[in-house]
């Protein structure tokens, strides 16, 4: 967390108040919720009715896609599919399997290009093949693992042309790169706190204010009788001081951590262990791909002993998505990339944020020769 945000969240922490109760306190919380949501709001380019808040990502991914398909479908018992990119979140990908396999619902996977890259065109095909079972449309903005950034606006044209509502994953994208959600066009976007530097377990959905959705949860009717349950005031302040330090700083901290990220991908392809680059990078873009983002092959180990040696020598990485470490199989963003399934195990993923200096690219660069030597030796058998 970053030093405004833990004030601001250890500050609220020490005060009591439901913000759903009349007397007093609960008065006072529920201003500091309302100007959290004026906050966040204005950070990233909506109406302060139109935050809701969540416990994160992952129950806002699901609540836009499982409230949306549920509200299309009751409306117009047609609207049965769901059109989703192959290189999702597992939140949205798990979500849309659960849909199919409990509530009738039917996916179709966008596929991507090399680079992860969905475009409108690839949309809009789709779409053109049966628009009318469309129920929603959902595209991240910044994938969480190769850094990918969709041309979402693009997107959001085509699907507004046949009448679907859009939704995308933007917690990789809130904070890092420019996000306007209003001028984007979608109707939905889930981001959440920890991904710049506020609290874990506090999270938003925008919802556009004439969009309908389905509540997954059922309670005292909090949040505009979508999402149920107390609010976390503490976090939602910390959550609100984390997204309006991290969007103004937002300019200066691309360009630094574009600047560390190059670094790093230059200084790994000079080590003369045949490593490449996952997804688009030239150097000082920070349009196409996140900035703090490097996603690298390493041909001939595994990543997970890549992963267990580096973080032997003190660096922190991984092999693909925090939410399916501990699982034995490649990545399915990679697999939807074209990359086979043997390059795929040799994945290491790492990311760059606020606290990270030149010196901790140093050190990467240090230690990576010696891990990926041991690696080597470890998948031929001779460690």
């Amino acid at each position: 967390m970053s030093p405004a945000a833990i004030e601001a969240m250890t500050e609220q922490m020490a005060r009591t108040g439901n913000a759903s109760s009349l007397h007093t306190s609960g008065r006072l919380a529920r201003r500091v919720v309302e100007e959290s949501r004026e906050t966040i709001a204005g950070a990233i380019g909506c109406r302060p009715s139109e935050v809701v808040f969540t416990s994160g990502g992952t129950e806002s991914d699901n609540l836009a896609v499982q409230g949306t398909y549920a509200a299309r479908r009751d409306a117009d018992p047609r609207r049965v599919r769901l059109l989703v990119s192959s290189v999702e979140h597992h939140a949205v990908l798990d979500c849309a399997e659960f849909l199919t396999a409990h509530e009738g619902a039917k996916v179709t996977l966008l596929e991507v290009d090399p680079q992860g890259r969905i475009t409108p065109d690839i949309v809009r095909a789709a779409l053109v093949e049966d628009a009318d079972s469309a129920a929603v449309v959902s595209v991240m903005w910044a994938n969480n693992e190769v850094g990918t950034i969709q041309d979402i606006a693009g997107i959001a044209a085509v699907t507004k042309e046949f009448g679907v509502p859009m939704h995308t994953d933007a917690v990789q994208a809130v904070g890092h790169v420019p996000v306007d959600i209003t001028a984007s066009g979608v109707e939905l976007a889930s981001l959440t706190a920890h991904k710049l530097g506020g609290p874990i377990g506090v999270g938003a959905l925008v919802v556009q204010r004439d969009h309908h959705l389905v509540p997954l949860s059922h309670g005292g009717g909090q949040e505009r009788q979508v999402r149920s349950g107390t609010l976390d005031v503490p976090g939602i302040r910390g959550f609100a001081a984390a997204v309006e330090e991290s969007v103004s700083e937002l300019d200066t901290e691309r360009a630094r951590l574009t600047s560390l990220r190059d670094q790093l991908v230059e200084g790994a392809l000079r080590l003369d262990l045949d490593i490449t680059v996952t997804g688009p990078w030239t150097r000082g873009d920070a349009i196409d791909r996140l900035p703090g983002n490097v996603h690298l092959l390493v041909p001939g180990c595994d990543g997970d002993s890549l992963l267990y040696l580096l973080d032997a020598a003190g660096i922190e990485c991984s092999t693909g998505s925090a939410c399916q470490a501990g699982v034995p199989q490649p990545s399915h963003v990679l697999l939807a990339m074209g990359i086979a399934e043997e390059q795929a195990r040799g994945a290491l993923r790492l990311t760059l944020g606020r606290t990270s200096t030149p010196a901790d690219v140093e050190a990467v660069l240090g230690a990576l020769p010696h891990a990926v030597e041991r690696a080597r030796r470890a998948s031929f058998g001779t460690a």
